[in-house]
């Protein structure tokens, strides 16, 4: 079988992310990693400026997008929405799923030192293909494809394991409906010596207990509340698909809270 030529790489990749370049050297500048340099002195420009470009514009496509398509969130949300859709593991995955790591030009010595694979690498080629996107196209165009690429925006949010922060999650939820002060901890000392201490932890819902939960801090004896507290909510209709894992004791104070159904948009927040 023969190995495929670096013309018809970037005839793949164009057809991967559905986009034909009308200059294709803009292309190639966003695969060009800077050690490609150091063995090309014939080539002038690796893709460092073009993934200054391509942050920007993707930050605003994506802003556009989730203003568009979440009409009733508050800032907060789509500001963590946008966060979690640009932050650099979420990317890094993108350009492996679009097989951006076999496309980049690099040096041979970073090659062998793995540097195809390497997350930093794939993050700023994917910025530097937004970039070299809009440039070739325009704004429209490149929402476009960065939409073709996210596919259900809803669907990869669920996934993205939102209640890995279960304490600022749990607020958002109750602090859309009873405030910012309903929510509140209580954390006491359970057991153990000086270096092996347990803390337990309970958080109240306007006065009434949601969740408990233990840790080797307060901190994470908090988390192992709201975690459960989130799970009290979802088994009773309240959440929706979290992926929030616990302890559903409390189902009675959820229901006497009267916090309103979710909707698919509402589990998001």
């Amino acid at each position: 079988m023969s190995t495929p030529t670096a013309t018809d790489v970037l005839a793949q990749l164009q057809q991967r992310i559905a986009h034909t370049f009308r200059d294709a050297r803009l292309l190639e500048c966003a695969l060009t990693h800077p050690s490609y340099l150091h063995d090309h002195a014939d080539v002038a420009e690796s893709n460092q400026r073009l993934e200054f470009l391509g942050d920007a514009v993707l930050q605003l496509a994506l802003t556009e997008v989730l203003f568009d398509m979440f009409p009733g969130d508050r800032e907060g949300s789509l500001s963590k929405y946008r966060s979690m859709l640009s932050k650099g593991k979420f990317l890094t995955d993108l350009a492996r799923e679009i097989g951006l790591a076999g496309a980049l030009r690099m040096s041979a010595a970073e090659e062998a030192a793995g540097g195809r694979n390497r997350d930093s690498a794939l993050e700023d080629a994917f910025e530097a293909l937004v970039g070299a996107i809009y440039i070739d196209s325009s704004l429209a165009v490149t929402r476009r494809v960065v939409i073709g690429l996210l596919g259900s925006l809803p669907e990869r949010l669920a996934s993205m394991k939102p209640a890995e922060n279960p304490k600022g999650r749990l607020q958002e939820i109750v602090q859309s409906v009873h405030g910012n002060n309903a929510v509140h901890y209580v954390a006491a000392h359970a057991s153990g010596g000086d270096h092996e201490r347990r803390y337990e932890a309970t958080v109240y819902i306007n006065g009434a207990p949601l969740g408990s939960g233990r840790g080797t801090s307060k901190k994470a004896a908090e988390e192992a509340a709201a975690l459960e507290a989130l799970g009290a909510l979802e088994a009773v209709g309240t959440l929706e698909a979290v992926g929030a894992v616990g302890a559903v004791g409390a189902c009675e104070e959820v229901k006497a809270l009267n916090l309103p159904p979710s909707t698919k948009r509402e589990t998001l927040d």
